[in-house]
């Protein structure tokens, strides 16, 4: 096939393809705040996540970090925004994940305890985006009432928008979410033997 063939080909195909994408985009007309679950066995929840804090952030608007599961050992993003986002309304459960410390009755008293402190923002309109990572955990060990963070969710500000991170959730928390993305593991280095890297893995 000619050179010019080619081009002419690519040129046809690409003009259907902006056709398609500009009719999606008319077509999506409601304007109001979108519930992501990221989950999956894969590596890249709380990573996407935060990607989403920084996007937020450069456009000036006010975000809150509730993690749950994590905080006994220092991570980039803590530093991160400890030192140069103070405006982020942060918080952790700190207790460490849960098969480390092994103490059923410390681990919901620990997970309500941060599950109060995420309930006000996801009622105050005043934030435009809330990570809530690792919240997955807390429906699947029953530590807090599906029923409880369904209703949170459902009920917030209609301008706000909620990222949940961790694996599973359930199918409630599936139906209620606008935007359901599984990260799948393929390969992962710390099968091969390789440590976890400061700035990669924590």
């Amino acid at each position: 096939m000619a050179k010019t063939d080619k081009n002419a080909k690519h040129k046809s195909a690409m003009q259907k393809q902006k056709a398609k994408v500009d009719a999606s985009i008319a077509a999506a007309d409601t304007e109001r705040g979108v519930a992501l679950l990221l989950t999956g066995d894969g590596k890249g929840k709380s990573s996407s996540a935060f990607g989403m804090v920084m996007r937020a952030l450069g456009y000036g608007q006010k975000v809150g970090v509730v993690q749950f599961i994590k905080g006994e050992q220092l991570s980039g993003e803590e530093i991160y925004l400890r030192e140069h986002c103070p405006q982020v309304a942060f918080y952790q459960m700190g207790t460490g994940f849960t098969w480390d410390t092994q103490d059923r009755s410390g681990d919901i008293a620990a997970a309500r305890r941060t599950w109060e402190q995420a309930q006000p923002m996801l009622r105050d309109p005043g934030f435009d985006l809330v990570v809530l990572d690792e919240l997955t955990y807390m429906i699947a060990f029953k530590y807090l009432p599906e029923e409880d963070i369904i209703e949170a969710i459902r009920r917030r500000p209609a301008g706000q928008s909620v990222v949940v991170t961790g694996r599973g959730g359930g199918k409630a928390l599936q139906e209620v979410m606008d935007t359901v993305s599984e990260v799948r593991e393929i390969k992962h280095a710390y099968r091969a033997g390789i440590k976890a890297r400061r700035g990669v893995d924590y």
